[in-house]
């Protein structure tokens, strides 16, 4: 393991996870319901990106390391809140139920483009047409929050420095020790112990209950099928 990885290691139990965000989940839920406006057109037209992140959350185990390793990447700290990549557990739910990935979908269509009044949430093309957040021209506005139509919304609030913040795929992280964006590595992906995190290439399905949430475990061969 670097020794990145050394110094900002956290483990956290699944259970004590669930006892302290259960709530703070069913927030975020309701309160991305309650919050919403009417949203603006999405920009169509403007070229797919050619990265995302898709995850099997039928397979995580809640440990956080994601969500540790992105705020560490981007921040340089351990906040859970300012990861852009969230893991959300259902206290009364069941598995496969009872986690809820929750990661920027770099939308064919993205609201959040259509809603930034200055262009700080734009279409990166030099990094393979990520939508990103220019955090040096953005506001403050949370016109992109308002406008993410997934709940809850894909894109973060920093209270420290009054900005939105959202996944860049690791392109801009600037306590990443390695090359991120479009042909580099992603830190949530680099650290998940389950592997239930990957990089594709190729569009997924743009709904919600398939595409970005898929089985990414290798299936275990059944009696008699070894060798066929």
């Amino acid at each position: 393991m670097s020794e990145w990885g050394k110094k900002e290691k956290k483990k956290v139990s699944r259970r004590s996870f669930l006892v302290g965000t259960g709530a703070g989940a069913a927030g975020l839920a309701i309160g991305g319901v309650i919050g919403r406006t009417t949203l603006p057109p999405a920009k169509e037209g403007l070229p797919k990106a050619k990265g995302y992140l898709v995850v099997d959350s039928k397979n995580c185990a809640g440990c956080q390391s994601c969500m540790i390793a992105c705020s560490v990447a981007h921040e340089g700290v351990a906040n859970l809140s300012l990861s852009r990549i969230q893991v959300l557990e259902n206290i009364m739910g069941r598995w496969p139920d009872d986690i809820q990935i929750a990661q920027c979908r770099q939308c064919v269509y993205p609201a959040c483009v259509a809603a930034c009044p200055n262009g700080a949430l734009h279409i990166d093309t030099k990094n393979g047409n990520t939508r990103i957040i220019d955090e040096a021209k953005c506001t403050g506005c949370k016109a992109c929050i308002e406008a993410c139509p997934q709940i809850p919304h894909r894109i973060i609030w920093n209270p420290a420095k009054n900005i939105a913040i959202k996944c860049d795929l690791c392109a801009n992280a600037p306590y990443w020790p390695h090359k991120g964006g479009i042909g580099g590595k992603q830190a949530c992906v680099e650290v998940c112990p389950a592997k239930v995190i990957k990089f594709v290439e190729e569009v997924p399905v743009q709904t919600e209950t398939v595409g970005y949430d898929v089985v990414l475990r290798t299936p275990t061969p059944k009696p008699g099928e070894q060798g066929s």
